[in-house]
C-alpha cells in the first residue's frame, strides 16, 4: 500500500471516529473511557433499537413474531460475517461461559484423555474443563512462561503427545494482552488430532478473526465487551464438519428439526438440528440479541480490519511510552502477540488510580496492574492524556 493510500485511510478512520464519537458516544467529550475490556459501551443506535424491542414486549400484540425470529437470524448472519464463518456455524448464548461448557461437555473426551489449559487463564475457560475430571479427563494446566504469557512453545510440545485431546486458550489473555497465535496453534492441533477451543471474549471485536483462514473447532464469545453489546448476548462457532458430530448434554426445545412450526410441535422428532443452533437453549433473550447484531452491523461498516489498524494508533502513545522506559509494561508489544488490551504497573499504583480517576479517565485494576484497553471509538489524544498521567507515578 503506498503511503499516500496509507494517509487516506487513516485519515478516514479519524473521521469515522469523529462521528461515532458525535452521534453514538457524546459522553465521550466528559470522560475517557478505556475499559472495554471489561464492559464496552452500548452505542445509542443499539440503545434505541433495545428500547424499541422492550417497548413492544410491553405490548405483546404489537410484536411480529416472525421478525423477531428473523432479527436472530440477521444476528447470526452478521456474526458470521464478523469472523467469517458460514451462519451454519454460528449458535447464539447469553455468555462466554455458556459457550465453553457447550464444547467440554459436547466433545468426546474419554476418561484419560488429557485437556491443556495455559495458567493463568480467565476462570471461565477454567472451571468448565475440570468439571471432567470427575468422568476421569485429565486437566493440565500448563505453567506460563517468565512473563506470565501462554508458554506456546510448551503447548506445541504437548499437544504430540497421542493423550492431549484438546487445547483451550483464549485468544487475547484478559490480564496482559498476550493475542495467541491461532495459527501456529491450530496447525499442530490439526496434525496431532487434537481439539482446539478458543475463548474469544477479549479479542471478536477489537482484532480480526478469520476462521476459515485460521480454523478452529469452537469459538465461544460475550458480546457486552469488545461488540459493544448488552449483558447477556454472546455466540459460539462450531466448525461445520464437526457440527454433527456433537451432540449437546443440555438441549432447548428448538433444537430440533420442525420445533420452528408451532402448530405441530408435539410431533416429537428427535432429530437435532444439522446447524449450531441446535446448540441454543431457547427461550434466548431476543430483544439483546438483536440489539447485539445492531452493534455487530456498525462494527461491520467500520471494517473488520480497520478497527485493528486505527487501534494500533490509538494505543502508540503508550506503546511508545513502554519501550522507551517512563512506563513498567507487562503486556507484549510486537506485533505477532500485542493486542488492543496494555497493561503496565506503576510504581504507585494506588495513587495512580485515585488521580486517573479524577482526571475521569477510567482504566481497570487486573492481577496487580493497570488495565487500558481502548476500542474503535478512542482516539491517540485520550491515551496521551492517560499516559501523562501514569507516567507521573511510574
Amino acid at each position: 500500500m503506498s503511503s499516500s493510500k496509507r494517509t487516506t485511510s487513516q485519515s478516514d478512520l479519524r473521521r469515522r471516529c469523529a462521528e461515532l464519537r458525535a452521534t453514538e458516544y457524546p459522553w465521550t467529550e466528559q470522560t475517557t473511557y478505556l475499559n472495554n475490556a471489561s464492559m464496552g459501551p452500548v452505542p445509542k443506535r443499539t440503545l434505541g433499537l433495545l428500547e424499541k424491542l422492550n417497548a413492544e414486549k410491553a405490548e405483546p400484540h404489537t410484536i411480529d413474531v416472525e421478525a423477531m425470529f428473523g432479527g436472530l437470524a440477521k444476528t447470526r448472519a452478521r456474526v458470521a460475517r464478523l469472523i467469517n464463518a458460514a451462519v451454519e456455524e454460528i449458535g447464539l448464548t447469553t455468555s462466554t461461559t455458556l459457550g465453553i461448557n457447550v464444547a467440554a461437555q459436547a466433545l468426546p473426551l474419554n476418561s484419560g484423555d488429557v485437556v491443556l489449559v495455559s495458567d493463568r487463564e480467565f476462570p471461565a475457560n477454567v472451571y468448565p474443563w475440570i468439571q471432567l475430571q470427575s468422568r476421569g479427563v485429565v486437566v493440565e494446566i500448563v505453567p506460563t512462561t517468565s512473563e506470565g504469557w501462554p508458554d506456546e512453545d510448551r503447548l506445541l510440545d504437548r499437544v504430540t503427545d497421542p493423550s492431549v485431546r484438546a487445547l483451550t486458550i483464549s485468544l487475547v489473555q484478559f490480564s496482559n494482552g498476550y493475542r495467541a497465535d491461532l495459527a501456529r496453534l491450530g496447525d499442530a492441533c490439526r496434525s496431532n488430532d487434537c481439539f482446539l477451543v478458543v475463548d474469544g471474549i477479549q479479542a471478536v471485536g477489537q482484532v480480526a478473526i478469520d476462521v476459515k483462514e485460521t480454523p478452529v473447532d469452537l469459538l465461544a464469545c460475550g458480546g457486552q465487551k469488545w461488540l459493544l453489546s448488552p449483558f447477556g448476548t454472546g455466540f459460539i462457532y462450531v466448525r461445520k464438519d464437526l457440527v454433527e458430530q456433537l451432540v449437546p448434554t443440555f438441549v432447548g426445545w428448538m433444537a430440533f428439526e420442525g420445533t420452528d412450526d408451532f402448530s405441530r410441535l408435539t410431533d416429537y422428532d428427535n432429530v437435532l438440528l444439522s446447524d449450531a443452533r441446535r446448540f441454543e437453549i431457547i427461550t434466548l433473550p431476543f430483544q439483546d440479541l438483536i440489539a447485539m447484531g445492531e452493534s455487530i452491523e456498525l462494527r461491520l461498516g467500520i471494517g473488520v480490519d480497520s478497527v485493528e489498524g486505527w487501534l494500533r494508533e490509538v494505543r502508540e502513545p503508550l506503546a511508545d511510552a513502554c519501550r522507551g522506559g517512563r512506563i513498567n509494561v507487562i503486556s507484549p508489544l510486537d506485533d505477532t502477540h500485542s493486542s488492543s488490551i496494555v497493561c503496565v504497573s506503576p510504581q504507585r499504583l494506588d495513587r495512580c488510580l485515585v488521580k486517573l480517576k479524577q482526571e475521569s479517565s477510567v482504566v481497570a485494576l487486573r492481577e496487580g496492574a493497570l488495565r487500558l484497553s481502548p476500542h474503535c471509538y478512542n482516539t491517540p489524544d485520550e491515551m496521551e492524556k492517560a499516559v501523562n498521567i501514569i507516567s507521573d507515578f511510574s
